[in-house]
């Protein structure tokens, strides 16, 4: 079977699985497989409710629409660009924003905490008055934060002015203009000095090894973003240091550390780092009080 008689979406969905699983793609966007992943660039082409693909599956396709299909399953193949950046959508949970090779695509273990208010260390949600979010990104945590702890006035900190440009897009879809503020800033240098009830940081983490060994997915994204040198610590140093005079007496910094468990606690053996259960196990995220920070 050719591209020119592919009639069906079933059609088209065999083709990408198959040309995905022979391209031997790395799925780390949001899908975790093949057929995920080739479902969902399908229905996002042809704009059908993304999760709705039974209905459609035997649903003759024009020319023109076959075509689209195809350009992308192409994309995605030979090129090997994120699925993110081929619909300019991502999703954390319930929450779509929008994404280009300005950021990487939002992924976060943060993400999945948020909601659960960093309980038992928060008590009340509702006394955070001051947040900090360090390397924002696409600005996906601080609109997170926002619905979270609905009193916070949010500070959204990035290096990168392009990444601020693709956050502002975010932080004016969900209109939070008056809760948010972008900031283009190196970590803390640009910040006014008030004090954050909660500092949450997704930053450049991966070690000069693994930098080196990253998918061709992951070097469409800006390396600036994931580069954390020799032991995927440098950033973290800094915004550990400090956080000790910018958090409030009860305040918490949560920092996620992805596969660097080992790294962070030899960078911080005078800290007793409180490790967050995430879906991933217990090592991708830590978190430090304020009080720890002063008696280091």
């Amino acid at each position: 079977m050719t591209p020119n008689n592919f009639s069906t979406v079933r059609d088209l969905l065999r083709y990408a699985v198959t040309r995905f699983n022979t391209e031997q793609l790395f799925f780390g966007h949001g899908s975790s497989n093949a057929l995920d992943e080739a479902a969902y660039l399908i229905l996002h082409t042809l704009k059908l409710p993304l999760d709705q693909l039974d209905p459609f599956l035997d649903a003759r396709l024009l020319p023109d629409e076959i075509a689209a299909v195809m350009r992308v399953i192409e994309r995605r193949s030979k090129d090997r660009v994120p699925a993110a950046y081929i619909t300019h959508e991502a999703w954390l949970g319930a929450y779509r924003f929008y994404v280009d090779e300005r950021v990487i695509v939002p992924r976060s273990f943060i993400a999945e905490l948020i909601p659960q208010h960093f309980s038992p260390w928060i008590q009340d949600p509702e006394a955070i008055e001051n947040a900090l979010d360090l390397c924002t990104g696409s600005g996906c945590l601080p609109i997170l934060l926002a619905d979270a702890f609905p009193n916070a006035q949010i500070d959204a900190v990035d290096i990168s002015a392009d990444a601020l440009a693709v956050a502002r897009k975010n932080v004016d879809e969900y209109q939070l203009q008056e809760r948010i503020n972008l900031v283009e800033s190196d970590l803390y240098t640009q910040l006014p000095l008030r004090k954050y009830d909660l500092i949450i940081s997704n930053p450049p983490y991966v070690n000069s090894g693994s930098m080196a060994k990253l998918p061709q997915e992951y070097l469409r994204e800006p390396q600036l973003a994931l580069a954390g040198g020799e032991d995927g610590m440098d950033l973290v140093r800094k915004i550990v240091a400090g956080a000790a005079e910018r958090l409030t007496p009860e305040g918490v910094l949560v920092v996620e550390i992805g596969n660097e468990r080992a790294f962070a606690e030899a960078a911080f053996p005078e800290l007793e780092l409180t490790w967050l259960t995430t879906s991933a196990g217990d090592d991708m995220v830590f978190l430090v009080t304020a009080e720890q920070l002063q008696l280091a």
